[in-house]
């Protein structure tokens, strides 16, 4: 029994080059319109079927990298005002004299007050260190927290005037020595003070010298080992 096949060889063998080409073109107009669809039924049955193969050996992704969550971007303003703190909860009637008493110890290094309302004040710190020590003490009239953990309305006052809320700068010591020599030149009288008086004024501006340096020298101690800790 011949198979088709076999027939469609052994004719396409007899057959020339030319013959054989028209051939092809007409069984592939018999088999597809000018659309490109398949008109043959069990020639489009096996496309399909080799079609669902190669879909189903594509495996599906093991990990969307579009679905993955959203890092939330630096507050680079929490950074920069990190010496700041917000203090409340403390009674309406409270004045800055009374948030400035509870901060005494402070306000030598630098510390300051800018109000948000009746409740709620942003207190400026020297450096962040010390409004970090600040979070660590304790007042029985009032609370403190850092800028990050703030009402709505303390953080926008901070954000707000940014660049008025520089860390307060440490008070420096004066004296009224060098106004009362300036007077005493022009006026060409005699200095009323004591001898012992003007030595305790030389030591007092001798001790003043004495801190600024010690000052200047432990800030360049820290700079140095915050940079060695670093490399």
């Amino acid at each position: 029994m011949a198979v088709r096949g076999d027939e469609n060889k052994e004719d396409a063998g007899s057959l020339s080059p030319g013959e054989t080409a028209e051939q092809e073109e007409d069984s592939w107009d018999v088999l597809f319109n000018d659309d490109g669809d398949c008109l043959d039924p069990h020639l489009l049955e096996e496309i399909s079927q080799k079609q669902g193969k190669v879909k189903k050996s594509i495996q599906e992704p093991q990990f969307n990298y579009y679905s993955g969550p959203v890092e939330p971007q630096l507050d680079l303003s929490e950074d920069e005002l990190s010496h700041i703190v917000e203090i409340y909860d403390f009674p309406a009637e409270f004045k800055t004299e009374d948030l400035l008493r509870s901060f005494h110890s402070y306000q030598q290094k630098g510390f300051d007050i800018q109000w948000v309302d009746d409740t709620h004040a942003l207190g400026l710190f020297s450096s962040p260190i010390a409004a970090k020590d600040a979070l660590r003490s304790r007042h029985p009239m009032m609370k403190v927290r850092p800028l990050s953990q703030a009402s709505s309305a303390s953080k926008a006052k901070a954000r707000g005037c940014s660049d008025s809320l520089l860390p307060a700068k440490e008070r420096p010591q004066t004296s009224a020595a060098l106004a009362r020599r300036l007077v005493i030149g022009a006026l060409g009288v005699r200095s009323p003070q004591s001898r012992e008086e003007r030595e305790a004024e030389k030591r007092k501006l001798q001790e003043a010298r004495e801190q600024k340096r010690l000052a200047a020298k432990q800030r360049e101690d820290a700079w140095e080992g915050k940079c060695k800790s670093l490399f």
